[in-house]
């Protein structure tokens, strides 16, 4: 299958929920001949037909409404969030500031990126959404997301309007209870060979990084489980279920916090984190605060 473009996908949504092309032309404030062209290079990307004829009318195949079922969940949502705010505006009302985060970004990592909008002199209206990553992109696509955060950037052949901003970047230290900790300080990074490991999963750019360390060092952990939500991994780190990854500017924090011990730390593993917004300069304010901030820590480029 190729791949999808989000735009032609909103179309199909909103043609299946208007029931025709004629009023989804007229809420979309498109002409339904663009509606039909971009329904048709949809169909081409998915390689099936999404309606077949009954009779006079037009129904969805069992691939339409698969599709649909799966546009539904991801457009839904944004539109029963635009009416709600459609209701509520002012004039003075503050602005909205809609992120999506995704499971692989650690929660104080992304608290402390996002904290600059809570304290702007006129703060933004703060909304995080949390999900995988290609799913945000879609909200974003469609003008549901402002800001997309993620420890990988948006892959150049995706169908998506967007540019990657690095906000932070550096080393990944290991951690575990006390009692699994001890044994494998001395003689790191080696010790972790058979050592119970627990990562991050597939969603994440972390993943891949660590296997390949692993494999350089010829060391062979076991490993236990994985997790695409960094804050389950760390509660079964500090179940002492394993050892654990985590981005080293938050490791004292951590072990503070779940009171588990560092082992060791690497950079020769890098976790980054960017935004990816739909314009190469951010120009909301808020997403603005959040670039500026990150800069000013000093473990960026000037240009980020």
């Amino acid at each position: 299958m190729q791949h999808l473009n989000y735009k032609h996908l909103h179309y199909f949504w909103a043609v299946t929920k208007s029931g025709g092309v004629a009023r989804a032309g007229e809420q979309l404030h498109v002409t339904p001949q663009s509606i039909s062209t971009q329904i048709r290079q949809l169909e081409a990307a998915v390689g099936e037909p999404l309606w077949r004829r009954a009779g006079r009318k037009l129904e969805l195949t069992e691939t339409g409404h698969l599709v649909f079922d799966f546009a539904d969940r991801l457009f839904s949502v944004g539109e029963s969030l635009k009416e709600a705010l459609r209701g509520r505006r002012s004039s003075n009302a503050p602005t909205q500031f809609r992120v999506g985060v995704t499971g692989s970004v650690v929660k104080v990592v992304t608290y402390r990126l996002l904290e600059p909008v809570l304290q702007m002199p006129n703060a933004s209206h703060l909304h995080c959404r949390e999900g995988r990553f290609n799913e945000l992109l879609a909200l974003m696509a469609v003008h549901e997301l402002d800001m997309v955060i993620s420890d990988r950037p948006m892959p150049s052949n995706m169908n998506v309007r967007g540019f990657n901003h690095l906000l932070a970047e550096g080393g990944v230290t290991f951690l575990a209870t006390a009692n699994l900790a001890r044994p494998l300080i001395k003689g790191f990074p080696h010790s972790l060979h058979d050592a119970p490991m627990l990562l991050p999963g597939g969603d994440s750019a972390l993943r891949a990084q660590l296997l390949r360390w692993f494999d350089d060092l010829r060391i062979k952990p076991r490993v236990l489980a994985d997790f695409d939500d960094t804050a389950v991994m760390k509660a079964f780190g500090q179940g002492g279920a394993g050892v654990f990854p985590m981005p080293t500017m938050v490791a004292d924090e951590t072990a503070l916090q779940f009171k588990v011990l560092p082992i060791g730390a690497t950079d020769a593993v890098q976790h980054r984190v960017y935004a990816v917004s739909p314009e190469r300069r951010m120009s909301h304010p808020a997403g603005v605060a959040v670039s500026e901030s990150a800069r000013s820590r000093g473990a960026l480029p000037a240009a980020a």
